[in-house]
This record gives C-alpha cells, sequence and structure tokens, in this order.
C-alpha cells in the first residue's frame, strides 16, 4: 500500500510539473520607431530645408508607405513653422482610398516636433496606408542639387513608398506624385505586434 500511495505522489508531482512548464511565454513588447529622420537621410531631403507660411494655397500632403510587420501607431510626430490649432491629419486606406482615422491637432509651438498621443491604429503587414496632413505651413525638405529622390525607402519596419500632394482644403486623398521634396513635417511612432 505504501509503494501505491508512494507511486500516487509521484505521478501526481510530474504532472505537476509538466503543466507549469506548459504555461505561456511572457510576450515581446517591441520599442516605438519613427522612420522620419531615416527617411530625410536616404531620400537627401535633409539637405536642404525652406519653411512656407501662410501660403496662399493649402494642400493634403503626406508620405504613402506600408508596414512590414504587423503593429500599430501609437502617436504623432508633427513639426511646423507656424502655430495651427486645428491641423487635419488622416490615415487612408491605400487601395480604397478610405479614410480610416482622422485626428484634429492642435500644433500650438512653431518649429518644434510635437508628439500627439492616440488611441493606437492597427497596421496589417505589407497593406498600403497614406498618411497626410491639411496645412498651408510646412517645410519643403529638398536636396541641394534638386535631383530626385528613388522610392521605395525602408527604414526600420516601415517602407515608405512616395510622397503625394492634393492641392486645396478639403479632405481629398492625395495623387499628385512628388520626388524632387518633401513637404511636412508629419510622422509617427510605429510599434511592431508581432
Amino acid at each position: 500500500m505504501k509503494k501505491l500511495l508512494l507511486a500516487a505522489v509521484l505521478f501526481s508531482a510530474l504532472t505537476t510539473s509538466c503543466k507549469k512548464n506548459k504555461t505561456e511565454e511572457p510576450s515581446i513588447v517591441y520599442a516605438e520607431e519613427d522612420y522620419f529622420g531615416g527617411y530625410l537621410i536616404a531620400t537627401g531631403f535633409e539637405q536642404k530645408t525652406d519653411l512656407v507660411i501662410n501660403s496662399p494655397i493649402t494642400a493634403e500632403m503626406g508620405v504613402e508607405f506600408a508596414p512590414k510587420v504587423k503593429g500599430k501607431i501609437t502617436a504623432l510626430k508633427i513639426k511646423l513653422p507656424a502655430v495651427d490649432n486645428a491641423l487635419r491629419v488622416t490615415l487612408w486606406d491605400k487601395a480604397t482610398k478610405a479614410v480610416i482615422k482622422t485626428e484634429i491637432v492642435n500644433v500650438n509651438n512653431s518649429s518644434t516636433t510635437t508628439i500627439f498621443d492616440i488611441a493606437d491604429i492597427d497596421l496589417i503587414k505589407d497593406k498600403e496606408y497614406f498618411i497626410t496632413m491639411n496645412t498651408n505651413d510646412f517645410y519643403i525638405r529638398s536636396r541641394t542639387n534638386n535631383t530626385n529622390a528613388t522610392y521605395p525607402v525602408t527604414i526600420g519596419n516601415i517602407k515608405v513608398l512616395s510622397f503625394q500632394i492634393e492641392y486645396g482644403s478639403a479632405q481629398i486623398f492625395p495623387t499628385f506624385i512628388v520626388t524632387k521634396q518633401y513637404n511636412g513635417d508629419l510622422s509617427f511612432n510605429f510599434q511592431q505586434t508581432q
């Protein structure tokens, strides 16, 4: 009887041990990334910066991009040469040209990068998106020799496919591709989730 009891205790201990070994691994938390500085360097658009304040022409402007991994936008990063208390920022689905999310932000400091925490926006791996802002105050970034940048540009887990613009104050999907400059500055923090 003692041998049977000892065997039952050992069996119980082994099965409990096996169950403990099958616990879930802790999930990985990836660092947030910002592609923008690398994008400017890779395109050569860090070479020359001009600013435009109160242009008579307002435009919807931004970059087409695709994440190389599943992830999320966690914050917007904006730098303008003038204050704008109602800057419209839009995330678009490139395939359908539908608005995914619109944020109106208060850029209350000129010439300073401001970070706006937003509700996370999930992004699908390899899906193409656009992020734009509508403004008449912006930086023009270009090369000193005024030549075209070559796309795509991959920085970390973000592949920038183009810079595009659409003139006017309406929330319209940008269609005019510009390769000799970038107008902004608008970027975002991206965090891989898988």
